[in-house]
């Protein structure tokens, strides 16, 4: 099963907390080895923001909300989603199967 997690820094104060955080994100960070359960397929940030999204394959919902907390100076979202090659095809057999009704 495929999720988009999208992060977004917290609002934490002064920019010294900024400065802080930034850098307890960055070693925490550099710790984390994603379990085996969890595959990420796409790990991208926002060009000056501090936040990003990734897509990552996992049916591990204990490993995808320990990932999700790991960091508390960013709000996670986690949304599950689908190639849309497969969306399209599951949408027209749908239409189709609704046209036939009479």
């Amino acid at each position: 099963m495929k999720q988009m997690i999208t992060w977004r820094e917290r609002s934490l104060g002064s920019p010294a907390d900024y400065e802080e955080a930034q850098k307890r994100i960055l070693h925490v960070f550099r710790q984390y080895k994603f379990p085996d359960s969890i595959k990420v397929l796409q790990f991208v940030i926002r060009v000056g923001d501090w936040g990003g999204c990734m897509i990552v394959e996992s049916t591990d919902g204990l490993a995808m909300h320990k990932l999700s907390t790991m960091l508390p100076a960013f709000s996670f979202e986690v949304h599950q989603v689908m190639d849309i090659q497969d969306a399209v095809a599951a949408e027209l057999e749908m239409m189709g199967w609704r046209d036939s009704l009479k």
